[in-house]
């Protein structure tokens, strides 16, 4: 069985404000009628007014044999490989309890920012936390304690907030958008530490039980009119955290998708739903995927495996802090990680909070951190910070269904990926995070096009 792995990146941090005086306002020209013999580029760069700002035309004209003076992105759409499934951000408590704070005019422009296809940035995948997660005001279950037959299973909780936001975030979309589900803690009746928080371990006697809660949520869910495209096993597994959390080590997550989780999916009708497993740090990850998919009774029931941004050693400082919002390299390491991850098979990429407050939060625990997105909730306000419009260059053009192609950059001061877009578009984001302006040229099978990549910007090319 093929495996494949998809890009779960949470908890990443924000960049420089860009504040709306007006809200969001922002509208990007439609894309031209493609003309073969030229390539489209927008561009976003430090210390001038380009965000996502569509620039001169370049033309294609021969070049046959570059000479090592020449700064080169090659481009070969002949060599194909994985096919992306979408990119997107998480719609937590904390987004959809912010969201309901802004006036209407606000709440619209924030869901075009995101995702109309040609006045925002076109997100096409989401994600959701099932139960509390660090991201909530409370902390909250679905369940009565003790009630092993889930008899008095419902969501009322995120009726008030998460799933009107969800709805609407939908309805922004075009009417779909896949939807992946993560619990970050069972209900602590059913841990050994009976408690929520910091850690613990489900209990074996719970495990049935455990597993029949996804497939209530995912059915109630859906009986709401929220389709459910996946789910991944637990939020960070090995995480012992004074927020929500539960600790599987690799056998335990083995077992537990082998002998309940997938068994259970798939008597219950939910055998479609892509299954990802992992949801942590990416250093651990080969050791996870060994141990869980060198089972095959595990394996026949995974999709995906799903890895976070950081390793665990940097992870401590991610807290919020106004200083780093005016810090334009934290937008570079949203770029940085999207075309280093594109390019090592990732299939799909989602952002943790699209919405914050402009404290970070809210936050049960105080773990507050960045958004591409900040409100001003006083005033109804939409900040735009330059990782919104970073996030952009990739998932405004790359579509579902796109294939990334072979690209490749002469200079190691240029990093670059390449897509080839079920239309047949060519997609090319180019990123430079360093001071230096770079002539380069697109090459494509001998001949090539000419721009500039300035210093600190990311550029995408439409071919």
């Amino acid at each position: 069985m093929r495996k494949i792995k998809i890009a779960a990146i949470l908890l990443l941090m924000t960049t420089m404000v860009f504040q709306m005086e007006n809200g969001y306002g922002q509208s990007w020209p439609q894309l031209k009628k493609m003309d073969n013999g030229k390539a489209l580029i927008f561009v976003s760069a430090k210390n001038t007014s380009m965000m996502l700002t569509q620039i001169a035309d370049a033309p294609f004209e021969t070049l046959n044999q570059p000479n090592e003076r020449q700064v080169c992105i090659f481009i070969d759409p002949a060599k194909t490989f994985q096919t992306m499934v979408g990119i997107g951000g998480a719609l937590t408590d904390a987004s959809a309890e912010v969201f309901a704070k802004l006036p209407p005019a606000s709440q619209k422009d924030l869901l075009n920012a995101y995702y109309d296809k040609e006045k925002g940035i076109g997100y096409n995948f989401a994600r959701t936390n099932i139960g509390s997660c660090d991201f909530s005001s409370d902390s909250y279950g679905y369940v009565a304690d003790n009630d092993s037959l889930l008899a008095t299973f419902n969501v009322d909780h995120d009726k008030k907030f998460k799933i009107p936001l969800i709805k609407q975030a939908i309805t922004a979309a075009g009417g779909k958008l896949p939807l992946f589900v993560s619990p970050w803690s069972p209900p602590a009746w059913m841990k050994n530490n009976r408690e929520l928080l910091h850690g613990g371990k489900l209990l074996k006697s719970c495990n049935q039980i455990w597993a029949n809660h996804y497939v209530k949520f995912i059915k109630t869910y859906e009986s709401l009119g929220i389709p459910v495209w996946g789910l991944s096993v637990q939020n960070e597994p090995m995480a012992v955290q004074k927020w929500e959390s539960c600790v599987y080590s690799a056998e335990d997550e083995r077992d537990f998708v082998k002998n309940y989780l997938g068994p259970t999916l798939q008597k219950n009708g939910l055998a479609g739903k892509k299954l990802i497993v992992w949801d942590h740090n990416r250093d651990l990850i080969y050791q996870r995927a060994s141990v869980v998919l060198g089972d095959p009774g595990a394996a026949k029931y995974i999709w995906g495996v799903g890895f976070h941004w950081y390793e665990t050693w940097t992870k401590s400082g991610m807290q919020f802090d106004n200083l780093r919002l005016v810090n334009w390299s934290l937008g570079e390491k949203y770029a940085h990680s999207m075309v280093n991850d594109f390019n090592c098979g990732t299939v799909a990429w989602t952002d943790w909070n699209i919405l914050l407050d402009t404290k970070g939060g809210p936050n049960h625990v105080g773990n507050f951190c960045f958004a591409p997105v900040h409100a001003d909730v006083a005033t109804g306000k939409l900040i735009f910070t330059n990782s919104y419009f970073y996030i952009g260059h990739f998932s405004r053009f790359i579509l579902p269904g796109a294939k990334r192609i072979a690209c490749s950059s002469n200079r190691d001061q240029l990093e670059s990926t390449a897509f080839l877009n079920p239309d047949g578009k060519l997609v090319v984001v180019v990123l430079n995070k360093t001071d230096e302006k770079f002539p380069i040229y697109l090459w494509i099978a001998g001949k090539a096009a000419q721009a500039n990549s300035l210093p600190h910007s990311i550029m995408t090319v439409i071919i």
